[in-house]
């Protein structure tokens, strides 16, 4: 005779919900990993809680881009280890017959509850691929060891830096993104890859979220990149977003593996130098710089010696709080006063930089504004946003293109002698471009503006 069993049922709260459980009699209690259907009335639960299988998968630069690269990936609490294999790159699936090199990750298991939010549980994985050959293609997944498939990422393909300073390379540089990351600038990023799917590296200058330890924001941010993250790698500085009373996200160093060879531990992986062929790229911490006196002083002093010791051919800084902002409320005079002396001596050539939810690229010395070419224009400064979150500007002397309720991205092409720089809305139009040409000690910018009209908030938002 069949027996009815018995249902308990067990309420569980997740924040600020109620969530209703079934258990057999007998069951033990909720252990800690994620079963989605626990999770089913926190909104957006799927980006937000991890399984054993990784997600927000990232690779990062390394100080070596052509021997090394980074990768980041996050799990539940029941996988204790990670592991990354990685393969030479092959036409078919023969390099599963070769030599598979296996290298151990880094675990740190890691909790963090967000305000409005539910705990989340989770362990961050990270590892450093060294020993590899410049301007190569490798295969890699990451995972915990097992043999099942299903506790492993899919392979990705990743291409490291050439060492030839002559070679072309080319990164995308993104604005904030900030808001509505996975409805409204997903295309952005999208876009970008579909029309350059050469890039070797993407940038972006801070307020990557809006909420400095948002599970949510972050995995919104982590869907919108997808396999592009893990694909092509990233750097990134932060923004006054990703801090909170002057801390910086819990989340920064756990899921990203950025340099830390900036001037002391408070700025590891927020402030730092990297070269990539011939070109020296470094990030200043801009809301750290405005926040603390001790690491302004120390960025400072740091970002002198790096220049007075370059001795690559292109300069490129980025910072999130512009030197030169789009709007006169806006002005980061103790930033600008601080470094641009700096950048004027050792002849910095692009500063890009985000925060005034806006577009605009120009130079201090404007005096050839209106021309399409320009002796000796100095640093040229970019502003730009990728996200929703749209802000007006002011026409300004060092401006020589601004724009408004303008989602963009901008792709910059560093070759032997010239700098080619391009901004794209997400439909693909070029809204502005120029090109620094720098050959015997001379360095000459020009400017390529489309003959389309500037774009203004005015244009499209009526007032009441």
């Amino acid at each position: 005779m069949k027996t009815q069993s018995s249902i308990l049922f067990v309420v569980v709260a997740l924040g600020s919900a109620l969530v209703l459980t079934a258990q057999e009699p007998g069951a033990t209690e909720h252990h800690g990993h994620s079963h989605y259907t626990e999770h089913d009335s926190v909104a957006g639960h799927k980006l937000m809680y991890p399984s054993k299988t990784p997600d927000r998968i990232i690779a990062n630069l390394t100080v070596d881009p052509a021997h090394s690269f980074a990768v980041n990936w996050r799990t539940d609490q029941q996988v204790a280890q990670g592991v990354v294999e990685i393969a030479v790159a092959t036409d078919g699936p023969e390099f599963l017959l070769g030599n598979m090199s296996k290298i151990d990750a880094k675990t740190e298991r890691f909790e963090n509850q967000n305000r409005n939010e539910p705990l989340v549980k989770a362990v961050y994985h990270s590892a450093v691929i060294s020993d590899l050959q410049p301007r190569t293609t490798y295969v890699y997944r990451v995972g915990n060891g097992s043999e099942d498939n299903n506790y492993w990422s899919e392979w990705f393909q990743f291409t490291t830096a050439g060492i030839d300073m002559e070679e072309p390379f080319s990164f995308i540089y993104f604005g904030d993104a900030q808001n509505n990351i996975k409805s409204l600038w997903s295309r952005v990023i999208r876009n970008s890859y579909r029309q350059f799917p050469q890039v070797d590296f993407m940038l972006h200058a801070g307020d990557l979220i809006n909420d400095r330890d948002a599970n949510l924001e972050w995995g919104e941010w982590f869907y919108a990149g997808s396999f592009i993250h893990a694909t092509v790698p990233s750097m990134m500085t932060p923004g006054n977003h990703e801090y909170r009373d002057g801390v910086l996200s819990s989340l920064w160093r756990p899921q990203f593996t950025l340099p830390e060879n900036g001037p002391m531990d408070d700025l590891k992986e927020t402030c730092y130098t990297l070269d990539y062929q011939d070109m020296k790229l470094i990030s200043i911490d801009s809301e750290s710089f405005d926040e603390h006196l001790e690491t302004r002083s120390a960025q400072i002093k740091w970002l002198d010696s790096v220049l007075a010791a370059n001795t690559k051919k292109w300069t490129v800084i980025t910072t999130h709080y512009p030197i030169f902002s789009t709007v006169e409320g806006r002005d980061n005079w103790e930033l600008r006063d601080a470094l641009k002396p700096l950048i004027d001596k050792y002849k910095v050539d692009l500063v890009l930089q985000g925060h005034d939810h806006t577009y605009a690229r120009g130079y201090a010395e404007n005096k050839g504004k209106g021309l399409t070419t320009v002796k000796d224009a100095g640093t040229v400064y970019a502003v730009s946003v990728s996200g929703p979150k749209m802000y007006e500007s002011e026409e300004q002397q060092w401006m020589v293109r601004r724009g408004e309720f303008t989602q963009l991205f901008q792709i910059i092409t560093v070759s032997k002698d010239t700098i080619k720089y391009g901004a794209y809305t997400p439909t693909g139009n070029l809204y502005d471009a120029f090109e620094i040409i720098k050959k015997n000690g001379k360095k000459r910018l020009i400017n390529r503006v489309p003959d389309s009209p500037t774009r203004l908030k005015k244009d499209f938002v009526k007032e009441d």
